[in-house]
Parts: C-alpha cells; structure tokens; sequence
C-alpha cells in the first residue's frame, strides 16, 4: 500500500475516533455513565454499532478512551496557571481538578469514580501512564516543591496522597450536594490547606519498596 494512502486511512481513523470520543463525552455529560452505551453511540455519529467496535472493543475501553481524554483537557487547564512560588504552582493543581469535577460531575463520575476492572487491551500501565498528562504535571509541581525545600519525601507518594485527598473531596461534594460542607470552592480550598500543611510537616516515604519512575 503507497505510503500516502495508508497515512490517509490513518488520519481517517484517527478522526473518526476522535468523533465517537467526543459523542461520548456528550453522552455522559448528558445522560450519565448508564447513558453510555454502545448503541446510543453508534446513533448520536450515524455509524452501525458494528462499527463502534471497531474502535472500541466494549463500554471499558470507551471509558479509558474518555479518561485519557479528560487528563488532556485538565492539564491544559493547570498548565494555563502557572506560577512562580511551586507551593502556589501545586495549589492550582488541585484548585483546576476541583473545578473540573464540580463542573461536570457527570463525566468526573464517569471517569473517575467507575470502576476499571482491566487495562485497555494491549496496553500496559506504564504505557496509560504515559498517556496520563495531567499525573505528569502533578508529579512535576509535587518534584518542585521538593526541590525547593517546601515538602519532603517520594514526589510520586506525594502526588497520589494530594490526589486520594481531592479525589474524596470532590466525590462527596458531588455525591452528598445536600451536606453542609459550605461553599464548595471554600471547602475545597480548606482541605489543599490542611493536605498541604500535614504534608510538608514530615517526611513522606514511597508508596512501594520497588521505585516506580515516572
């Protein structure tokens, strides 16, 4: 096959799944996780299922196909703020991932709080991963504070600790509206504050004895 004609078929392949990513997207922001179905799918682009799964074996690689997705759009966010103090830096982390939960709980239900029984197939973790921006920054942000004397110990246990953390704040604001957390915003900075005071108040180890490297 000419060189020309497979980089077409591929570049049509690629924006074809670009297409059924973002329908997705629609979908669960419209209608929810229970709303995303292969079929209502297949309609809202015009294509027979059939030629769904040729994208995507099943609704979990869809929903790791949103994932990724989501993770680009939130590092772009962070990354439009940055900052000169690396404490600051971090913050707006957490403020952008905040603010991209509780501005669509749909999807930030869909992606992060569904489980993932099973890696996409032929796909590693190291290699989703990789395709995960939004940790990179995080990480980066976490490896500044550290350098410049603000916060101790492994960035990457760091990182995961500031997630779990904002992760359960903003699930249960989403999940529990009627709670008298107050303003949202308001509570969400509260928790960066104390995570970020614990933390820079010890010395934190790695997760694992083996070193994961980003």
């Amino acid at each position: 096959m000419p060189l020309s004609v497979q980089k077409r078929r591929e570049k049509q392949k690629a924006e074809l799944r670009s297409e059924l990513v973002d329908a997705a997207h629609k979908l669960v922001q419209e209608e929810g996780y229970e709303g995303l179905t292969i079929r209502k799918l297949a309609k809202r682009v015009g294509y027979a299922p059939m030629s769904v799964y040729s994208y995507f074996a099943d609704k979990q690689d869809i929903l790791f196909a949103l994932a990724e997705d989501a993770f680009e759009t939130l590092a772009r966010r962070i990354e439009e703020h940055p900052a000169d103090d690396p404490i600051e830096a971090l913050r707006a982390v957490m403020t952008e991932y905040a603010a991209f939960g509780l501005g669509n709980p749909n999807e930030y239900r869909t992606v992060f709080m569904t489980e993932k029984t099973k890696l996409p197939e032929g796909r590693s973790y190291e290699e989703m991963e990789e395709g995960n921006p939004a940790m990179k920054v995080l990480i980066k942000r976490v490896e500044a504070c550290v350098a410049a004397g603000k916060l101790k110990g492994d960035p990457r246990a760091i990182a995961t600790m500031l997630w779990t953390v904002g992760h359960g704040t903003i699930s249960l604001l989403i999940t529990f509206p009627f709670y008298p957390f107050g303003d949202p915003q308001a509570y969400v900075k509260r928790m960066c504050d104390f995570m970020l005071a614990s933390l820079s108040a010890q010395d934190i180890p790695p997760l694992t004895e083996t070193p994961v490297h980003c």
